[in-house]
């Protein structure tokens, strides 16, 4: 062995043999070594997306507005009606109507023509609980405004919300906005928020009434729904399939916006038909909206026969299918309030 060692090219062999197996260890550790677990990543949890309601802001309680709408002049004068999520129409004297808009998180620059309060009307507004504005009111108005201690801003009285124009008559021009009104509510120490403003119960799906009620023959098709105030005071409702909403016309003709020129349009239209009676010789009107009754709701070209009902003037007004709450598609809304002798035609 010493021998062996003795010659140096033995020990060259022997150290290029040891080079060798270190080599070839290093390259056996490196292509056959175990791989390290790798650390398991946790997954993220998908974020949940809530779905909100379109037509009006649900984590808002900016307090509704209600503006009295002059409905004397014609089916193209008006401004920002488009804008109200929830739109009233009801009869005053002498067979005509008024509308009454209903606004919340919306910066409408110009509503109008705006008009005189009739009472009845304070009934809707207080059950939205909006701050409610108008320029006059009848006796009664003026009498149940100051009883039921409703926030309210009168063009008589309050200068702030309210401007003449001057390619309206008088007076029939007189127009407003959303924040001005808020300005003037600010000025009078109006509550300007409202955890207390829903009254229908909108659902944020959307439906069909056929789908939903299978089978049930009291679902009609509803196309066109058309009824009168007076027989010269027509209104009716024509269906628009490709957009899925209902096309407003007043006395035969198209409504439309002053400002846009487009047609008024609206994705639910409710019926009520309740009493309406004469007060005085001026022909003022009152209307029952305390109780209950019949009416019809349509959506998405189709209607059901709907009961309605309110306990009293600031209640909140409900209504009913087969004895159960409706729901009402995401999207404006019109309510008329029909003269429970009128005729509705719905196909």
């Amino acid at each position: 062995m010493k021998k062996f060692f003795s010659s140096k090219r033995n020990r060259v062999i022997l150290i290029c043999i040891f080079l060798l197996i270190i080599i070839c260890g290093g390259l056996a550790y490196y292509y056959f070594k175990p791989e390290k677990e790798k650390p398991i990543k946790k997954k993220k949890p998908k974020k949940v997306v809530v779905e909100k309601l379109k037509i009006v802001d649900e984590d808002s309680n900016k307090r509704p507005i209600a503006v009295m709408i002059d409905n004397n002049v014609g089916s193209s004068a008006h401004k920002g009606l488009q804008d109200a999520y929830i739109t009233y129409e009801i009869v005053v004297e002498g067979g005509l109507s008024r509308i009454m808009a209903i606004y919340k998180d919306r910066e409408t620059a110009e509503i109008g023509p705006v008009r005189s309060s009739r009472h009845y009307f304070l009934d809707y507004a207080l059950e939205n609980d909006a701050i409610y504005t108008h320029f006059g009111w009848s006796p009664y108005a003026e009498r149940d405004v100051k009883a039921l201690g409703v926030n309210n801003l009168n063009g008589l009285y309050d200068n702030i919300p309210f401007w003449r124009v001057t390619d309206y008559k008088a007076p029939h021009n007189v127009f407003t906005s959303i924040s001005k009104i808020y300005e003037a509510a600010d000025k009078k120490n109006y509550r300007k928020t409202s955890d207390n403003w829903k009254v229908l119960n909108f659902q944020v799906k959307e439906y069909n009434l056929e789908e939903k009620y299978p089978e049930d023959t009291n679902v009609l098709t509803a196309n066109q729904v058309s009824f009168n105030y007076l027989a010269s005071q027509t209104r009716s409702f024509t269906y628009n399939a490709e957009n899925k909403y209902y096309l407003r016309s007043m006395n035969n003709m198209p409504h439309t916006d002053a400002t846009t020129k487009q047609q008024y349009h609206y994705k639910n239209v409710i019926l009520l038909k309740i009493n309406n009676f004469s007060l005085d010789s001026e022909g003022r009107q009152d209307v029952d909206t305390v109780g209950n009754g019949d009416g019809y709701y349509l959506t998405n070209g189709h209607a059901i026969p709907i009961k309605w009902s309110k306990d009293a003037r600031n209640a909140k007004t409900n209504y009913f299918y087969n004895e159960e709450e409706i729901t009402i598609n995401d999207g404006n809304t019109f309510i008329e309030v029909v003269p429970i002798n009128n005729q509705i035609t719905i196909q």
